[in-house]
């Protein structure tokens, strides 16, 4: 019988460097908007202040995604360890950046080329590129970008004000895109691509949007046309905004100690259920109860108690800030993809010590967010049931309706449409096709020189769809109604020939 031995001897060693198929292995966690958020916390720890999500389309395809910003730009030496796979820099105290992998596994897990052009104050414009393709024949050479062709997408016009310095980062061959040519659908996919980042960095960048810090737009560009759609602010979207907690004596700072460490939780109640944008989030509020983890007033998680107790409906009022910084970073762990917060066993007898100054405790805190969600849902009026809308309106739009309004049963959706009708009347109610259309010669005048879409004029269509919803409901349409269809009709046809003139 051989003995187990608690030492295992070696005999020199071997270098074995990484397959550079491995660049193919990282990032597979991200969405796309995580990915984007990982690029916006590299220019925020470079200083900037202002960015631009561009997404080009080429023959009806969308392309390329440029993300630019005016931060302080990188170096040669800089930009090489930024391009490095595994490479990672010296972190000051306030910075986003921990992994070292951020850029490299954010953009390989949406396109198949990476390049980042830089430029630095008082140094040359540089830049680099990597191409999964090409990885596995040349290793790990990374391709050197001409500067001249560097300084000429610097010289681009990417409205951002004060860009002396900066830095561009450029996405080809992107995998998420529709492999289509149906420009119906391409406008779809950019639409809610758009709104789902816009969405996603409102949250996770709320602190620094709201306090000034950080200004980030999305433009889409039709290279074939040379045209720019409107610049699409992202907008703060802020988990705890609303204008009245669910009881007067909250929210409430409850604090604990570990070895020394002091963590604090932040407790607030919601009034009730509510149509917000800041308490629907992504959709579904049930999903963000609970803990809020921010590092560096960057939000990592929005919602899941981690333990502390099991999710339920009637908790979806209650929401937890937790700060996560320096002094306290020894207890979390973050996910690479910077979305999700691990924690230990240690951290559920943290909150079960947790007491606010009268004495509540985490347990009472729950209790009365339950009963804040009882009362609250017992006045809560029952809205009658409506056809809900088809094509033609934005997805955000949509889904808040199906939210916010029950679903008539038995009904096709509505669709709203653009067509050129045979005279000058703005509307036609096409009740047998399930279609609100509209005159197209209206529509560039209406669009005031922005980018027209499947979902263009979301407010105008919303407007027409609750005002016209009604008149699609039963099987025939009653002598009121077709009244009602002619009088609105003449209103608004004379009020578009008011406008265009």
């Amino acid at each position: 019988m051989i003995d187990w031995s608690p030492d295992i001897p070696t005999n020199g060693s071997v270098e074995l460097p990484p397959d550079p198929r491995a660049l193919d292995a990282i990032g597979r966690n991200h969405l796309l908007e995580t990915a984007l958020a990982d690029l916006v916390d590299n220019s925020i720890d470079a200083g900037a202040d202002q960015l631009l999500i561009q997404l080009v389309t080429v023959s009806g395809r969308l392309r390329s995604v440029y993300v630019v910003d005016n931060g302080r730009g990188m170096t040669p030496d800089v930009i090489d360890r930024a391009m490095t796979v595994g490479g990672r820099r010296e972190y000051r105290d306030g910075d986003l950046g921990h992994f070292g992998l951020g850029l490299k596994a954010a953009s390989f897990s949406q396109a198949r080329s990476l390049t980042v052009m830089s430029r630095a104050l008082g140094h040359e414009a540089v830049g680099r590129r990597w191409r999964l393709n090409g990885t596995g024949k040349r290793g790990f050479a990374c391709d050197v970008v001409p500067r001249d062709f560097v300084d000429r997408e610097f010289d681009r016009d990417w409205r951002i004000d004060g860009a002396a310095s900066g830095t561009i980062i450029r996405w080809d061959d992107v995998v998420a895109a529709p492999a289509t040519n149906d420009t119906r659908r391409l406008e779809s996919f950019i639409d809610h691509t758009i709104t789902t980042a816009c969405q996603h960095l409102g949250m996770v960048f709320h602190r620094f949007l709201e306090g000034g810090k950080l200004r980030v737009d999305f433009e889409v560009h039709d290279a074939d046309t040379s045209s720019f759609g409107p610049p699409i602010p992202v907008t703060p979207l802020n988990p705890f905004a609303y204008t009245r907690p669910g009881r007067a004596d909250f929210p409430k700072t409850m604090t604990a100690e570990v070895d020394g460490l002091q963590l604090e939780f932040r407790c607030h109640l919601w009034p009730g259920r509510s149509s917000t944008p800041q308490f629907r989030l992504s959709g579904n509020p049930e999903k963000h109860q609970g803990l809020f983890f921010y590092r560096r007033d960057r939000l990592l998680q929005t919602g899941g108690w981690l333990g502390v107790h099991a999710p339920h409906r009637r908790l979806q009022l209650a929401r937890v800030e937790v700060n996560i910084d320096n002094e306290v970073v020894g207890l979390f762990q973050m996910n690479p993809e910077k979305s999700r917060v691990l924690v230990g066993p240690e951290f559920a007898r943290l909150t079960g010590a947790a007491r606010a100054s009268d004495g509540t405790s985490f347990n009472d805190y729950l209790d009365v967010a339950e009963q804040v969600f009882k009362k609250a849902n017992a006045r809560t009026a029952k809205r009658t049931p409506m056809i809900h809308p088809g094509v033609g309106l934005s997805p955000r739009v949509r889904a808040t309706i199906k939210n916010e309004i029950p679903e008539l049963r038995g009904e096709q959706p509505i669709d709203i449409r653009w067509e050129n009708l045979t005279d000058d009347s703005f509307i036609h109610v096409d009740r047998e096709n399930r279609t609100l259309w509209l005159n197209r010669r209206y529509r560039k005048m209406l669009l005031g020189g922005k980018h027209g879409g499947l979902n263009d004029l979301p407010l105008l269509k919303s407007l027409l769809y609750l005002l016209y919803e009604n008149v699609f409901e039963g099987e025939y349409l009653g002598s009121r109604d077709k009244d009602n269809v002619e009088l609105w009709q003449t209103i608004l046809t004379a009020a578009v020939q008011a406008e265009r003139q």
